[in-house]
């Protein structure tokens, strides 16, 4: 087995690098592909996504699976919180409907810790989702697939 490439940028994160890591997530995230995004997570990453506690990419893959076969119209913005040299803090919302067309809005914070090859090693999930309206809805570009560079950001959107 070779050794696993580094997943730029690696610690120590310098402002710059850790705006490029959490924009580089929500891509990925928007792109909808779990077995892609499970590759951003060490073999055995932990998570805690709200009340569920999970171990390793294989688990984060089926998680993912689950996640996006419910959450239709799946959009997600994350923006940095903070940062040191080797963990990001991150707060994202996220919009989608259920299978009844019910629009929620997810807001959330997120703390992660990478090892040195740029593997996301643990993330800590904190959410709450709030029933929205389709007109309360301001998430808007083409699904799945990333948020364009002139869309809005959280802090732009006044969330």
């Amino acid at each position: 087995m070779t050794d696993p490439q580094p997943r730029a940028p690696v610690p120590p994160f310098s402002y710059r690098d850790a705006v490029q890591k959490v924009r580089m997530a929500e891509n990925a995230w928007n792109g909808r592909d779990p077995a892609k995004v499970a590759l951003a997570y060490t073999p055995d990453t932990k998570w805690r996504n709200r009340s569920e506690f999970l171990n390793g990419r294989t688990e984060v893959e089926a998680f993912l699976t689950r996640k996006w076969a419910t959450e239709n119209g799946y959009r997600l913005i994350k923006e940095i919180w903070a940062h040191s040299d080797d963990k990001i803090a991150v707060r994202f919302c996220y919009e989608y409907h259920d299978a009844e067309g019910q629009w929620l809005r997810a807001h959330g914070n997120e703390n992660w810790a990478f090892d040195a090859l740029g593997y996301m090693a643990m993330r800590h999930a904190s959410i709450n989702d709030v029933p929205i309206t389709q007109a309360e809805r301001l998430f808007h570009w083409e699904a799945p697939g990333p948020r364009p560079d002139d869309h809005p950001g959280l802090t732009e959107l006044g969330l």
